[in-house]
């Protein structure tokens, strides 16, 4: 699949190309990641293969990668305008500021503006809550991102990293109050965090919201580029500890690479692309050798056998819900059990059609 084989972003006529372009990595404001040209060479080759969707932050790299993609875009407001270009708010880029962060009606209103100065553009096409603010009314933030697009400065809506309730709970004021509704929720989702399958993922696929996976190679991880090493306390460059569950994923993620002649962060990919409601996932590259490796991810069809070996590797423990919920669908279809086992029939259960009425 040619990275220019558009889909429709969730409930929406937005068309974008199966995978977008994360750009944390834009900047080596945070002693990691590309410099401007590298990352300007990174974004031409995106956009050369057909990708036409790009994701940052007013946070990355403290407002650069903003910056870096509004300079190679400025001057040229068709290319501009054939990008998709989202961005995110709710960091406090103002230390000592209460209200330099966060998702109050000020804060959201003075983030849009300075992202829209950054990126040198007269709006953004998609706008992404960046995290959870407990501290504001949800109303209060609806109603300004809804004034934002009433306004023309931004398109459409997304939030991320953001409990499943509290997705439902915005999406349904918005249908009830006419303001204009999320498109989209941005999560961790990778072979190696998989918890978002049990409420996040149903709750998006209810309300059409597309399910945009970052990190999906878990910081590199699922690259294999860490390799094995004796001793203890081995972590990736982000602090996440590798054992040897990761190791042994890594080698069945090579095993099926070698098949399909490609790489294993490339099959972690692919398999990401096959979960329901999934796309467009997000991938990051400080190199084009990286970005190249990263899009062989669409020319790989995974088989039946190795999708499922995969899934049985990396099955997300299931909660206490999820349990109740599968003995419930259990009771509901085939009659009550208790631990596992049919009980007696109670003698005041109906035997006819007749009894039960």
């Amino acid at each position: 699949m040619p990275l220019d084989s558009y889909m429709t972003l969730g409930h929406s006529g937005l068309r974008v190309s199966p995978l977008c372009l994360g750009t944390m990595t834009f900047g080596e404001d945070w002693n990691f990641g590309s410099n401007v040209a590298d990352s300007q060479a990174i974004l031409s080759r995106f956009i050369e293969r057909g990708g036409n969707f790009v994701d940052t932050a007013d946070i990355y790299t403290k407002g650069h990668s903003e910056q870096i993609i509004g300079d190679f875009l400025a001057g040229d407001r068709s290319r501009r305008d054939r990008l998709v270009i989202g961005t995110k708010f709710g960091s406090n880029l103002f230390p000592g500021d209460p209200n330099g962060g966060g998702l109050s009606a000020k804060a959201i209103i003075r983030a849009c503006e300075q992202s829209l100065r950054r990126l040198r553009t007269d709006y953004i096409d998609l706008y992404w809550l960046h995290g959870y603010d407990e501290l504001t009314p949800i109303e209060e933030t609806m109603r300004a991102l809804d004034n934002l697009v009433s306004a023309g400065k931004v398109r459409y809506l997304g939030f991320c990293n953001t409990p499943a309730w509290r997705v439902c709970q915005a999406q349904m004021m918005n249908r009830m109050s006419g303001f204009a509704p999320l498109v989209a929720t941005q999560v961790e989702y990778s072979l190696l965090e998989r918890s978002v399958e049990h409420e996040i993922v149903p709750m998006a696929q209810t309300l059409g919201l597309a399910v945009m996976p970052w990190s999906p190679l878990k910081a590199g991880l699922l690259s294999g580029k860490y390799a094995r090493a004796g001793g203890t306390g081995r972590a990736t460059t982000f602090g996440i500890p590798i054992g040897e569950r990761e190791h042994v994923l890594v080698d069945a993620l090579r095993a099926i690479a070698d098949k399909h002649d490609t790489s294993a962060a490339a099959v972690a990919l692919a398999w990401l692309s096959t979960q329901p409601g999934v796309g467009p996932v997000i991938i990051g590259a400080r190199t084009l050798d990286q970005f190249d490796e990263n899009v062989q991810s669409l020319d790989i069809a995974l088989s039946a056998d190795e999708i499922a070996e995969l899934e049985r590797m990396t099955t997300p423990a299931p909660t206490s819900l999820t349990q109740i919920i599968a003995r419930a669908r259990a009771a509901i279809q085939n009659g009550l059990t208790v631990n596992g086992f049919s009980s007696t029939k109670s003698p005041l259960a109906p035997t006819t059609d007749e009894d039960r009425y």
